[in-house]
């Protein structure tokens, strides 16, 4: 498993370990910035310390493991990951509404964040498996078997930031795997009308008045636990679908019937799928919902996380305020400033070519991890790294997203930026397995 590297495999991609190193040092800086003052501060930066050799740890064991034992012991490593999330929920502790934790003592333990990047290795195993059969219904519909119960177990937490992450990036891995577009975009409806309940239930929050004034909202919002609704819903969403169906052929556009109701009974799945969620979202989860439809509703409640974190961006001008000098994150203006809104404290103090610069070191090492998939000598190390790169995308992406008001607060840290042991173990661990495919690059 480990074994003695040829001259060819020594190497490592330099750009990618360059970008991975000055992260990884702006991100202590920011963090230790962000707390100085906080009462807990000193405990931040001490697990801090302790997770950044982990972390270098478990980067050396990413590039030094050769990746294909991953695909050779794809099963090993899926009921490790069974295990491991079950395990969290029965002997793990709570930490800020969320069974998510293992205590360890010196530091706590998130399996959610080691799973994603296992969850990417496995699901590019089976992928690379069949991938002469990834353009059938019935490798797709066993591909969602394997994942859902990892997702059930995630929801079970709840931990929605890790299914945030992980499911565009199994998106991107089934896109570039070549499955059959009609199937991919099947996925994609069931993951949108998944996102639609806690949505349209948090905007019924938001405007009360639309209940009251629409029978169509008020069978939505009697959904929760009327089986009577449910049923007529149901019936409601076919009965839309034949006649899409019927207006289609009279523009002699002919498309079967049956991709008509397969594809009314993803949304229908999609749409309960995010009535699970709703259920099983905390109350503070969803305002954070609300907060993103309407962050200017409540200022001092929900949506102050947001705007203040905007006011911090604001403050910091082109040029930023210095480390240790930020006025509206050392103030306390900015909540959760060493974890979620971390790029408030980085916009505030390094200001905006502080910020384009963290920015394009990610973008590089985007670049880098894709011109790695291209060099891959295999297809399971291509699959991989194609992961990789969509996690991390997916990542940087919610992050600005949330900060401008694109998207709604998802509790998701910024890798190797953000305080979080294990989600710095966990992303070093990712770079690594990108810099063990560069390597074995010329070893077929």
């Amino acid at each position: 498993m480990f074994q003695k590297q040829s001259s060819k495999r020594k190497n490592i991609d330099l750009p990618l370990l360059f970008c991975v190193l000055i992260l990884a040092l702006a991100g202590f800086m920011i963090v230790v910035s962000a707390v100085s003052g906080l009462s807990f501060g000193a405990v931040v930066i001490r697990k801090h310390l302790i997770a950044l050799p982990v972390a270098v740890s478990a980067f050396l064991f990413g590039w030094l493991f050769n990746y294909q034992i991953y695909n050779e012991q794809w099963k090993t490593l899926y009921a490790a990951v069974i295990a491991l999330l079950a395990a969290v929920l029965v002997f793990g502790v709570v930490q800020r509404g969320s069974n998510s934790w293992f205590n360890l003592g010196f530091l706590s333990l998130q399996p959610s964040e080691i799973c994603r990047v296992a969850v990417i290795l496995i699901a590019s195993a089976f992928l690379a498996r069949n991938y002469r059969a990834v353009k059938e219904f019935k490798t797709i519909a066993f591909f969602a078997l394997l994942i859902l119960p990892v997702f059930a177990l995630i929801m079970k937490q709840p931990d929605f930031s890790a299914i945030v992450v992980t499911g565009p990036a199994l998106l991107i891995l089934l896109y570039v795997a070549g499955v059959n577009i009609f199937y991919f975009a099947l996925l994609a409806a069931f993951c949108l009308a998944a996102g639609a309940f806690p949505a349209l239930w948090a905007f019924i929050s938001l405007h009360p008045e639309v209940v009251q004034n629409s029978a169509l909202m008020y069978a939505v919002g009697q959904m929760t636990g009327n089986g009577f609704y449910i049923a007529g819903f149901c019936v409601l969403v076919f009965v839309l679908g034949a006649l899409v169906w019927a207006g289609l052929r009279q523009f002699r556009i002919y498309v079967p019937i049956a991709f008509v109701g397969i594809f009314a009974a993803v949304l229908l799945c999609g749409f309960f799928s995010g009535l699970f969620v709703h259920k099983q979202m905390k109350p503070y989860q969803r305002k954070r919902v609300e907060a993103f439809l309407a962050p200017k509703a409540d200022p001092k409640g929900a949506g102050y996380n947001v705007l203040q974190a905007q006011i911090a961006m604001g403050a910091g001008g082109v040029l930023g305020k210095g480390f240790f000098s930020g006025t509206q994150s050392r103030l306390g203006f900015v909540p959760e400033r060493h974890t979620d809104f971390i790029l408030a404290v980085l916009g505030e103090e390094t200001g905006l070519l502080g910020t384009l610069g963290v920015l394009a070191l990610y973008l590089l090492a985007l670049w880098r991890i894709a011109l790695i998939a291209a060099l891959a000598s295999d297809r399971y190390g291509y699959l991989v790294c194609c992961g990789i790169f969509g996690i991390f995308f997916t990542y940087l992406l919610t992050n600005f997203g949330m900060l401008m008001g694109l998207l709604p607060v998802a509790g998701i840290p910024l890798p190797l930026i953000s305080y979080g042991g294990s989600n710095l173990v966990a992303s070093a661990w990712a770079f690594g397995i990108a810099q063990s495919v560069y390597s074995r690059r010329l070893a077929m």
